[in-house]
């Protein structure tokens, strides 16, 4: 059994004896470790987070479908944005039983068990994932989540509140970090290398910054001349990418476990048309042609079809998404060097910094296809001279919406987000949806909140105003 097995092996059963109030106190379980090790918990809390972020619930059989980078050719319900109040259970459950739970032990632990830099490294991975929480979900249980012993029911925290909380929690721990001493290990992230994860905490600020620039624009952009005023600096390079990369089987990506066995996903025919149609060398890697012989090209497939319609598109003669993204070690990509980038060129269009937006732009689409191995320098300028890729600064929600859309691939938690708040690319809903021509904004809070934490769930609905697919999120202004 290798390392990480028996370190998420160890960490589950901690989790599992500590996730009820009653069992902690009166059910102490004596094969339990009583002495849990900062790295073993910093390891699995970081694969348990990126399993969450990168898996099947959360990315590729919803918001990939809803976002149209992949469609399905069977079991086409969630493509039709069929989903109930049970469909997105596991990045609450999960992100708050286990990633959280695991974080605040790493945090609470006394400062002869965990020094200074994995406190803040766990605060930092602690803020990632309450922002994909409130991205999703909206209002959500922050200031008291995590504390059973003394809120067992706790309040939801106004989704303003959430990202405001959020970005001073990150602001400390950048600030807290030190690169001298205080070593740390099982860190599969950055290896322990604490000046990159400065670097994450600042490129996560930036990313929260815009989130809310639509919202408060001031304190957007204050806290961005911070972050570039910021000695710790941003991710400045591929390499400084932040993200898990997976081992082999049993430990090997989510998408790779689920294609060993399953076949129902397929690049979606918007994205396979707008990749087409800009010439993209990225193709190749986001596709595979069909296994058919007879056919040449790649064939995505429409979103949201019938189960029936779907099949009839054959297996064989449609497109599955690259092999890139189902090999065994293929990583879950947490925050590119391109993102950042893009999120700088945003900041300049706004003005709230006097960098150069269309420099930055197309600094941005290089990085991303770097990021993939394509470096023909020839290549990468005809594509940036195309009239329909060229940065618009009149209308740069649209130029930068589209190719980050594009440079998100994948990653679709954080393509939603931000598909939602900048309103491109325009797509056009599922082809038997069944929200009436439109599509989802957000994820469903679980059923158990209405039952378990009825109180505080019913506040959360009173002040957001409803609990469906289609109420827009306090962020989601326009």
């Amino acid at each position: 059994m290798n390392k990480i097995n028996r370190i998420f092996i160890a960490a589950m059963i901690l989790m599992a004896v500590s996730c009820r109030k009653d069992l902690v106190e009166m059910n102490k379980n004596p094969n339990a470790t009583e002495n849990p090790q900062p790295d073993y918990l910093l390891t699995a809390a970081q694969k348990i987070s990126s399993d969450l972020y990168w898996g099947a619930d959360n990315n590729f059989n919803s918001t990939l479908l809803i976002i149209q980078h992949w469609a399905k050719v069977q079991y086409t319900e969630p493509d039709r944005y069929i989903f109930s109040n049970s469909s997105f259970t596991s990045l609450w459950n999960t992100g708050y039983a286990q990633s959280i739970t695991n974080l605040n032990t790493i945090i609470q632990l006394p400062d002869e068990k965990a020094n200074i830099n994995y406190k803040n490294v766990a605060l930092i991975l602690r803020s990632w994932v309450f922002s994909l929480l409130t991205d999703a979900y909206g209002d959500i249980p922050y200031k008291q989540a995590g504390d059973i012993k003394n809120n067992f029911t706790p309040a939801y925290d106004a989704q303003k509140d959430v990202y405001y909380g959020l970005l001073e929690e990150l602001k400390q721990a950048s600030a807290a970090l030190t690169t001298t001493g205080n070593a740390i290990s099982g860190d599969v992230i950055y290896a322990g290398k604490i000046d990159r994860w400065k670097k994450f905490a600042n490129a996560l600020r930036l990313r929260i910054a815009l989130r809310i620039a639509d919202r408060e624009p001031e304190k957007a952009k204050q806290t961005i001349n911070e972050v570039l005023s910021d000695g710790g600096g941003l991710i400045s390079s591929n390499a400084e990418t932040a993200q898990f990369t997976y081992s082999t089987s049993p430990q090997q990506n989510p998408v790779s476990a689920w294609f060993d066995t399953r076949d129902e996903f397929r690049i979606a025919k918007t994205i396979l048309d707008k990749l087409t149609a800009l010439n993209d060398p990225r193709i190749s890697v986001f596709a595979n042609k069909p296994t058919d012989p007879s056919v040449a090209t790649y064939v995505g497939v429409p979103s949201g079809l019938t189960t029936s319609d779907a099949n009839n598109l054959g297996f064989a003669k449609t497109s599955r998404p690259g092999s890139f993204f189902f090999a065994p070690t293929s990583p879950a990509v947490i925050t590119s060097y391109a993102e950042v980038l893009f999120n700088r060129a945003e900041a300049a269009a706004r003005g709230f910094t006097m960098e150069n937006a269309s420099e930055l732009y197309k600094a941005a689409i290089t990085a991303s296809f770097n990021q993939y191995g394509i470096t023909n320098a020839a290549a990468i300028n005809d594509y940036l001279a195309q009239t329909s890729v060229q940065y618009d600064a009149g209308n740069f929600k649209k130029s930068i919406g589209e190719q980050k859309w594009i440079a998100l691939y994948g990653q679709g938690l954080e393509a939603f987000a931000e598909w939602r708040r900048l309103d491109h690319p325009q797509l056009t809903p599922a082809v038997a949806g069944v929200l009436d021509k439109k599509i989802p904004v957000r994820f469903i809070y679980p059923g158990s909140e209405q039952s378990l934490n009825g109180n505080s769930y019913r506040q959360a609905i009173n002040n957001q105003g409803a609990d469906n697919l289609l109420t827009k999120l306090w962020f989601d202004r326009y």
